[in-house]
């Protein structure tokens, strides 16, 4: 049986993944047509009959992100022994992929959205949506602190939430501007020092 249409001549993981680091390093208007279908090495036929759209790449491309680079920091969070523990280790990863000098500085999610997105409201409400569960990535964490005994049950945990939110937010666009990993932790430990603690 003859083979159907012409081989690709591309991986398609690897396409993604350089989509993924021009998405990051550009944002969603930055990266035009012309520098994705470069970094990935592919003709703009080849990237639309591939991954359907810019707008879908990017959703792929946020989604890879969400699955390698961010997979550790939702570790830290929910493998760490208390609630402000995991909240710590998950903005201290985060810096560290934020500083990481082989790779565009900042969190992709937080700062691919962030030049003139607006223009696309698809996009802007996809990483809006991203965004906001991270929020309750940490809502839920600190709510099995109230649980486990280690955040006392007054928290206002939506508001606790929003701050460390906020907190990474802001890592992300001082790695941006150049900050440091020192500087970046600095920032970390002024924001947990007055957590609302449990008494024991």
């Amino acid at each position: 049986m003859g083979q159907r249409g012409r081989p690709r001549g591309f991986d398609r993981d690897t396409a993604l993944r350089k989509a993924m680091e021009t998405f990051w390093k550009y944002g969603y208007d930055g990266a035009s047509m012309t520098r994705l279908t470069a970094a990935m090495g592919i003709a703009s036929p080849s990237l639309y009959a591939c991954f359907g759209s810019k707008e879908a790449l990017f959703r792929q491309a946020v989604e890879l992100y969400g699955a390698t680079v961010g997979a550790p920091a939702q570790q830290a969070l929910e493998e760490a022994p208390t609630a402000y523990d995991g909240i710590r280790a998950m903005l201290r990863a985060n810096i560290t992929t934020f500083t990481e000098p082989d790779q565009p500085p900042g969190c992709m999610v937080v700062l691919a959205a962030a030049a003139g997105s607006a223009r696309n409201e698809e996009v802007s409400a996809f990483v809006t949506e991203r965004r906001q569960a991270v929020r309750e990535l940490f809502r839920q964490r600190l709510s099995r602190g109230v649980t486990a005994g280690d955040v006392p049950a007054t928290a206002d945990l939506d508001a606790l939430a929003a701050l460390y939110t906020t907190v990474l937010h802001g890592l992300a666009i001082q790695a941006r501007d150049g900050a440091n990993r020192e500087e970046l932790q600095a920032i970390i430990e002024s924001a947990m020092l007055n957590a609302p603690r449990a008494s024991r």
